[in-house]
C-alpha cells in the first residue's frame, strides 16, 4: 500500500476546490515585513522604500487572493520589483507569471531548481495543482549560496539549504520600525512529503536525504528572531496575528529569538518521524 505521505496533496481538495475560503486579512509583521499570504501558504511583501520585494506567490488558484492582499495592504502590486522563491514547488510559484504581468518584476530562483524547470519540469509538482492550469517560469536570477538581492534600504541573503528539493533557499534579511531592527528568518523549505520513500522511488531521488540534516545545521545558529514560515503552519501565523489582534500593546509574538532554533529542532523531529514511521511500517494506510 502506499505511503500516508503521498495523499497529501490529496488531502487539500477542499483547498484546491474553494481556495476563497482560505483568504487571510494581510497585516503588518513588523516595520517594513507584511504578510499577504492566505490561511496555507505564506507569502511576504518587504517595502524598501525603492520598491516592493514579494517572497513567494501562493498557488495558482489562490493567486487572486494575493493580489487583492497586495493592494489591501496599501501597495500597489505594479511597485514590486523582485520576486523572490523559496523553492520550485507550484504551492510556492503559482501567482508569479501573474505577478509578473503586472510589475514586471525580476524573479528568482535556486539554481539546482531552475535546473530542474529545464530537465525534469514534473519535479515542480504541477500535476497536484488540482482545477488550474500552471506553467513553470524562466527566473530571470539563479541564485546560488550567499547570493545577495539587494534594493533600497533591503538586503536579502539567499541561503542554499538543499534537501525539500536541491534548490531551497533560506533568506535571511532585517527589517527596521523606526530605531528597532529585527532579523527575519525564512526557512525555505522543511517539508518531508518529498523524503518520503515512494517519492524518492518514484523519482529516484535518494540523495536527498542526504542533504535535510545538513542543511538545518547550517542555518541553525544564524541571529533570527523573526521566523517566517513558507507554510502557515510552520511559524504558527494566524495564531500569532490572532494574538497581535487581541492585545496590541503586548510584546510583538513574532519577535522572539529562541524561535529559528526550536524550529530546527521541529524540522529534524519530523524527519525522524518519518523514518521511524518507515521502519515500523506504520506510515502505511
Amino acid at each position: 500500500m502506499p505511503s500516508k505521505y503521498a495523499f497529501i496533496a490529496a488531502n487539500y481538495e477542499h483547498f484546491y476546490r474553494y481556495p476563497e475560503q482560505y483568504r487571510m486579512t494581510p497585516f503588518r509583521i513588523f516595520g517594513n515585513l507584511f504578510f499577504v499570504g492566505n490561511a496555507d501558504v505564506g507569502s511576504y511583501l518587504i517595502d524598501t522604500g525603492a520598491g516592493l520585494i514579494l517572497i513567494d506567490t501562493t498557488y495558482p488558484t489562490t493567486r487572486a487572493l494575493l493580489v487583492q492582499s497586495i493592494w489591501e495592504a496599501g501597495f500597489n502590486p505594479a511597485d514590486i520589483k523582485y520576486i523572490l522563491h523559496t523553492h520550485g514547488h507550484f504551492d510556492h510559484f503559482g501567482g508569479t507569471t501573474l505577478m509578473v504581468s503586472l510589475s514586471g518584476a525580476k524573479t528568482a530562483l535556486g539554481a539546482p531548481d531552475a535546473e530542474v524547470f529545464r530537465t525534469r519540469p514534473e519535479m515542480a509538482l504541477i500535476a497536484d495543482a488540482r482545477y488550474s492550469y500552471t506553467e513553470l517560469f524562466t527566473p530571470d536570477i539563479e541564485l546560488n549560496d550567499g547570493d545577495l538581492i539587494e534594493l533600497g534600504n533591503i538586503k536579502i541573503r539567499a541561503v542554499s539549504t538543499p534537501g525539500h528539493t536541491m534548490g531551497v533557499m533560506t533568506y535571511i534579511f532585517d527589517v527596521t520600525d523606526g530605531k528597532e531592527t529585527h532579523t527575519a528568518g525564512l526557512y525555505g523549505g522543511s517539508g518531508v512529503n518529498t523524503l518520503c520513500r515512494d517519492f524518492l522511488e518514484e523519482h529516484n531521488n535518494a540523495f536527498f536525504r542526504d542533504y535535510y540534516l545538513q542543511s538545518l545545521e547550517k542555518v541553525r545558529h544564524e541571529p533570527v528572531d523573526i521566523v517566517l514560515g513558507n507554510h502557515t503552519g510552520q511559524n504558527r501565523t494566524k495564531e500569532k496575528y490572532q494574538r497581535m489582534c487581541a492585545h496590541p500593546e503586548a510584546a510583538n509574538p513574532f519577535i522572539d529569538p529562541k524561535e529559528w532554533s526550536a524550529y530546527m529542532d521541529f524540522a529534524r523531529d519530523l524527519y525522524g518521524r518519518m523514518l521511524r514511521d518507515e521502519a515500523n511500517g506504520t506510515d502505511q494506510l
